[in-house]
């Protein structure tokens, strides 16, 4: 929910929303962690105050889902004997004669 960004040479940690990069000195946190954050001594905190929206799903996230779902039905693909047509599933074969 929020990203935690060091900045060493000011002592100063940035408490804001999700970054849609990777950078240097940053972690990704959840909401529990960002509120409870505490830093060291003589450290400041900077904490953004509004909403911390999600970022939309990068192209990387979408395909590692799709291939994900992918995965997962071929396991169920595989655990299922091929003669049980009709049984639990939506799909039928009609044939025209």
């Amino acid at each position: 929910m929020a990203t935690l960004t060091y900045v060493y040479a000011e002592s100063t940690a940035v408490v804001g929303p999700l970054a849609t990069v990777a950078e240097p000195h940053s972690y990704d946190l959840c909401s529990a962690h960002g509120r409870r954050l505490t830093v060291p001594r003589g450290w400041d905190v900077v904490r953004y105050e509004g909403d911390m929206p999600l970022p939309p799903p990068s192209p990387d996230e979408l395909t590692a889902l799709a291939e994900a779902v992918r995965e997962a039905g071929r396991a169920v693909q595989a655990a299922q004997p091929t003669h049980a047509m009709g049984a639990g599933r939506h799909l039928r074969i009609l044939r025209d004669d």
